[in-house]
């Protein structure tokens, strides 16, 4: 799979921000089920150092007890270290609540410690239910996330396409979707634990001694200038890490997409030359974007370990002078340490975050992006259309200061074959998407049937027209799924029908596996012949009104021309048909010939007519087969049309 990077930085992050949150709200049981489990769980895991410091405390208290002189009272031990000049160690024997010749009370010991290891217990399983409910909701939105793309890549009109590229387009509606997965999966979850964790901390902290609070609260503004600073850099950084990426794949996808042609114009090396040039530039940047990145958390941890050593000596010094006891004094420590965990992994996630949200912001993009006119479906077909068209002053351009067809009328009657020509460029093609409403009118009106096509639903006016491409488009599956493809509830019967009506079968019969012979996307191994008869087989068991042929025999040799052109035949059968080709010799049997120039009609008429008229038509028949041959094949054609008992010659170049 090809397709850039996740995304680049947000340009508007909090909209987009604020718009991803929303992507959540159908799911706001499962989040609050997910916050009250992270309150909990972030609850019992700040209080548990609490129970463990008073712990420590029934430990020292028994030690420290166990070394005084029994039955004397604590003040009097104290007021006698204090005449003793050992004024320090009264001072901490005061402060800790010593009972003197009590030892350690291992029952009350036992007590705490097991409240501790059932916190803990309880914080670990309430965590994994957390983690299972947000990774299934995330799972849900992204779901409906990816149904959401899918359903607007079928409303978009086809200009979206033709003006973005393929690899972009991958990107956002594969690595971009999976990039808001991680970051509601990861960031999130993440963020919401550590905001939780901080406050809850903090506010552990001052129960415990609001003056090491504040000493550990300084630590906040600096860790967040440097992750502002750090992250604003490395954000830069990733931009141009995600814009090398999407070059590179870009140039990979257009690579190997067009390996033949390559290959045969030698360039294999030039095309590696650009590899390793954009490679190394993508090489460049990571290097850059992840050193960059990776050193947030040095730094994070470079403040807090300057905070826990200040935390420590001010702690020893209250503990000294028994304004705070031992175990508060190690359940503190522990929350300056877990205090600045959170803080870090914030700022880590910021850039998971940010990253998130300009994915998010690329696929709100996509997803904004103008649709095709809506469908009024105002009136309805037959279940098979007579198949009369008319193009009624047509105008149509893509670009609004340059019109490519202009003030464009034709009728064309039922069954019969219009053959469109002209140089590249002239809107043959064009005209043909105009009647698939591929693209919308400038001016002007087509009707199939006497019914405007504005006035049908797009599915319903398609349905009534099998195309035929020069790119043999095929999907991977067996031969009899490719066919079937053209009318999903065909029996076998008729697949093999249409098969022997198109040529298809004589070939398919000398396979080993026969019509279940799995051919890949790209029809590796069979022809390029076979591959062209097998779409026209698609388009016959399609059994459409209307038929379009687009340069159908273009890439394929002389021989199999003349099979695809039976094939063709067969298929245009009682059928109304638009068929552009290059090579006239195709086309003569056509009812009518179309020859367009800069998007006009500027020549009508069948094969014989227009040579005799010598005009636009003649000259490309001239340019195609040039000499004395085609001025003799030009006067047989003219003498034919007079005489139609005459067989017929193909003409050669």
């Amino acid at each position: 799979m090809f397709g850039g990077a996740p995304a680049k930085k947000a340009k508007n992050f909090w909209p987009s921000f604020k718009r991803l949150l929303g992507l959540l709200k159908p799911e706001w049981l499962g989040m609050a089920w997910v916050t009250l489990l992270t309150v909990v769980s972030v609850t019992l895991v700040v209080i548990a150092p609490k129970i463990l410091g008073d712990a420590t405390n029934v430990i020292f208290q028994g030690v420290i007890s166990s070394q005084l002189p029994p039955g004397v009272p604590v003040d009097q031990v104290v007021q006698q270290l204090r005449d003793s000049g050992q004024g320090q160690l009264a001072d901490v024997i005061a402060g800790s609540g010593v009972t003197t010749g009590q030892g350690i009370d291992f029952t009350e010991l036992g007590r705490l410690l097991l409240i501790v290891l059932t916190m803990y217990l309880v914080a670990s399983l309430l965590q994994w239910w957390q983690g299972f409910l947000l990774n299934a909701l995330v799972m849900r939105v992204v779901y409906g996330l990816r149904k959401d793309v899918e359903d607007k890549l079928n409303r978009l009109p086809l200009s979206y396409f033709d003006t973005r590229q393929r690899g972009d387009l991958m990107s956002r509606v594969t690595n971009d979707v999976d990039n808001i997965q991680t970051a509601l999966q990861q960031a999130f979850s993440q963020l919401i634990q550590s905001v939780l964790t901080v406050i809850g901390i903090g506010i552990m902290m001052f129960i415990v001694s609001w003056q090491l609070a504040l000493i550990a609260l300084v630590s906040i503004p600096l860790s967040g200038v440097i992750a502002g600073v750090i992250g604003s850099r490395s954000q830069k950084l990733f931009t141009t890490q995600w814009a090398s990426t999407g070059s590179l794949n870009g140039h990979i996808e257009e690579s190997y997409s067009g390996l033949d042609l390559v290959r045969a114009f030698g360039r294999d090396a030039v095309m590696l030359d650009e590899f390793d040039a954009r490679n190394s530039k993508l090489h460049q940047a990571q290097v850059g974007a992840q050193f960059v990145s990776g050193s947030i958390m040095p730094a994070m941890n470079f403040v807090s370990y300057l905070s826990y050593v200040l935390i420590a000596v001010v702690g020893g010094l209250k503990v000294a002078a028994g304004q705070l006891t031992i175990g508060d004094a190690t359940a503190f420590i522990q929350y300056s340490r877990e205090f600045s965990q959170p803080i870090g992994q914030i700022a880590g996630m910021a850039n998971m975050l940010q990253s998130g949200v300009a994915s998010a912001e690329r696929t709100f993009e996509f997803l904004d992006s103008e649709e095709q006119t809506a469908d009024t479906a105002t009136e309805h077909l037959p279940e098979r259309a007579d198949g009369r068209v008319e193009l009624d002053h047509v105008d149509f351009s893509y670009d609004p200061e340059v019109e490519l067809i202009r003030d464009l009328s034709l009728s064309v009657q039922p069954g019969s074959t219009v053959a469109i020509v002209g140089p590249t460029g002239a809107g043959k093609t064009t005209l043909v998407n105009l009647i698939m409403r591929f693209y919308e009118l400038t001016g002007g009106t087509i009707r199939l049937d006497g019914i405007d096509t504005t006035h049908l639903s797009r599915d319903e006016l398609r349905g009534q027209v099998g195309m035929v491409l020069q790119d043999a488009w095929l999907f991977s599956g067996t031969i009899r799924e490719n066919i079937r493809y053209g009318r999903l509830d065909a029996t076998d019967d008729e697949v093999i029908a249409a098969a022997k009506a198109t040529m298809v079968d004589r070939f398919v019969r000398q396979l080993p596996d026969g019509y279940d012979t799995v051919i890949d996307a790209e029809g590796g191994n069979v022809s390029a012949g076979e591959r062209q008869l097998l779409t026209i087989a698609r388009a016959f068991i399609a059994n459409p009104s209307l038929l379009i042929l687009d340069e159908a025999t273009s890439s394929v040799d002389t021989r199999t021309e003349l099979l695809v052109q039976h094939a063709m035949a067969a298929l245009r059968t009682d059928r109304t048909s638009f068929v552009i080709a290059h090579r006239l010799s195709t086309i003569r049997d056509a009812h009518t010939i179309l020859v367009m120039e800069q998007g006009r009609i500027v020549e009508q008429g069948d094969h014989a007519t227009l040579l005799e008229r010598r005009g636009a038509y003649y000259d490309l028949y001239m340019t195609q087969f040039r000499g004395d041959d085609a001025e003799a094949e030009a006067e047989h054609e003219a003498g034919q049309q007079q005489n139609p008992g005459v067989p017929e010659e193909v003409a050669a170049p």
